[in-house]
């Protein structure tokens, strides 16, 4: 059995990119530890796990039924209810660790933390399984462990049309920096870096089909763009498990 920790957002982190990975690995009989900025339960972007204020035409943006399922039954479990810091979190007392990502204002704190990139570093040096989906590659990339290497991200693409059918009712939500994710990881990875868009309409993955998602390996790093790519990504740290 290994112990995987996913370094958890306090709060607007994306409730698809957490549960679904968590209920892959907890149903393939792994532990599934949470580490967050204070030690207290961290919770989901309100607005993605309820679609409470966003227009119709924006409205596919809410998680789905089956995530939502997921995102509940995770919450329940103990060691969602009692997660470590991040200060106290060591990536060496875990087989993998795992970053989600998310947009709204609350992820600053996450993407921006020198604990969250030291457990980045971390687990790169000891050459450790690591995953990350969407904004949660910024602290990556922002500790330096990208440089070089293949990876995906949230696509500009994908965060301009979130940004712009929630501009009016949602203003500033979907756009957590000026900078586009997918700008400022393909800045950060280098010359010899590959930022990898993946296919222009994306599948999303789930139960049924756990493959459906767009996953980057370079060697023990895997990455993902959205949501729709969480299964995958799960079932692709299995491999690596």
């Amino acid at each position: 059995m290994a112990r995987i920790l996913i370094v958890l957002p306090q709060t607007d982190f994306d409730p698809t990119e957490v549960a679904f990975p968590w209920t892959v690995w907890t149903k393939a009989g792994h532990q599934v530890c949470f580490a967050t900025e204070t030690g207290q339960p961290g919770s989901c972007d309100p607005v993605t796990l309820t679609g409470e204020g966003l227009p119709v035409l924006a409205k596919s943006l809410r998680a789905r039924a089956e995530a939502r399922a997921a995102y509940a039954a995770m919450i329940a479990d103990p060691e969602y209810r009692r997660p470590i810091t991040w200060a106290a979190a060591r990536a060496g007392d875990f087989t993998a660790l795992h970053f989600p990502g998310g947009h709204a204002p609350g992820m600053k704190a996450y993407c921006e933390s020198a604990e969250v990139m030291r457990l980045a570093r971390e687990a790169f040096a000891a050459s450790q399984p690591v995953s990350a989906v969407c904004h949660g590659i910024l602290p990556l990339a922002r500790s330096g462990v990208l440089e070089g290497r293949r990876t995906t991200a949230l696509t500009a693409m994908q965060e301009d049309i979130a940004v712009g059918l929630t501009r009016r009712a949602l203003p500033g939500h979907y756009r957590t920096y000026p900078e586009t994710v997918e700008a400022e990881v393909t800045r950060l990875i280098g010359a010899k870096g590959r930022f990898e868009r993946g296919p222009l309409v994306p599948r999303y993955a789930n139960a049924k089909a756990p493959h459906a998602g767009f996953v980057v390996q370079d060697l023990r790093y895997l990455s993902a763009r959205w949501p729709g790519d969480a299964w995958t990504l799960a079932e692709r740290m299995l491999d690596l498990l």
